[in-house]
């Protein structure tokens, strides 16, 4: 957490407040945040302009007049608007001073999130971001593809759906709800996997993935967007976080177990391992 539709939520709100602002300076408060050389790092962003923010996968990458700033929120990285004149906030790890009084603060509770400078030619072919597989709507992304990568495998549907060098974007969340949407078991063995099935997978992703972005992603735990709004995606969870609830479909109680290391929620008259 934040997973794709978070971080494209953050990416929305951001573009609205940081585009076309001038970096004065950087102020860096807590240097392991900071994955590129560190004085090159403030060096490099200095007097640049951010023209455009994009996203890939987890990752939010600040298009400048040359180069790029590459951000991960991992669990709890958050992004702030602020006047320069207010103090430093608690949690506060870096700071991009705008020539026009204003800064962006950089907060994370858990010290997890990473940035990087990156030069132009350097973006998609060297890490992280050269290892991302394929974007939930990218075109390229067909059902062909995508059973040809992963019915060799041993793993389970779980693992396969979090593994950000297939598909890129998906975390616990999402992959316990697409688990859901597919009426399998997240420990599903996808060397049994069948292309019909993969086929109703993608759909299944694609929409619960558009439906979070629309509603603003999730506001499970403590996250909130940018803008301080929560998302409205958790209200429609069928099973992630639901433990003993009834399940939407059968009324069975939902329950949480292990697979892959990571918890997850599942209704187990509905997704069935065979």
């Amino acid at each position: 957490m934040p997973e794709l539709p978070e971080v494209e939520t953050v990416k929305r709100s951001l573009k609205k407040r940081v585009l076309n602002r001038k970096i004065a300076s950087v102020e860096i408060f807590y240097p392991n945040l900071v994955k590129s050389d560190l004085p090159l790092f403030s060096e490099k962003l200095k007097d640049q302009t951010i023209k455009d923010i994009k996203r890939r996968g987890k990752f939010l990458i600040f298009c400048l007049n040359d180069g790029y700033l590459l951000s991960h929120l991992r669990m709890e990285g958050k992004y702030f608007m602020l006047p320069q004149a207010e103090a430093k906030m608690k949690h506060e790890h870096l700071r991009l001073n705008f020539s026009d009084g204003m800064s962006l603060r950089y907060h994370d509770v858990r010290k997890f999130g990473t940035m990087h400078y990156k030069e132009q030619h350097e973006l998609f072919t060297s890490e992280p971001l050269n290892k991302l597989g394929f974007e939930y709507d990218d075109p390229a992304l067909t059902p062909q593809r995508i059973y040809d990568k992963i019915k060799p495998s041993q793993r389970s549907l779980k693992s396969v759906l979090l593994d950000q060098t297939i598909i890129t974007g998906i975390g616990n969340i999402y992959a316990d709800e697409i688990c859901f949407c597919l009426k399998k078991h997240p420990a599903y063995k996808v060397s049994k996997i069948t292309k019909k099935t993969v086929e109703k997978m993608l759909s299944c992703m694609q929409a619960t993935l558009n439906k979070a972005i629309t509603l603003g992603g999730s506001s499970v735990r403590t996250y909130k967007d940018t803008l301080g709004f929560h998302g409205r995606f958790q209200n429609e969870l069928n099973v992630h976080l639901q433990a003993g609830k009834p399940c939407p479909l059968c009324q069975s109680p939902i329950e949480k177990i292990t697979v892959s290391n990571r918890g997850t929620y599942l209704c187990r008259h509905c997704q069935k391992k065979r």
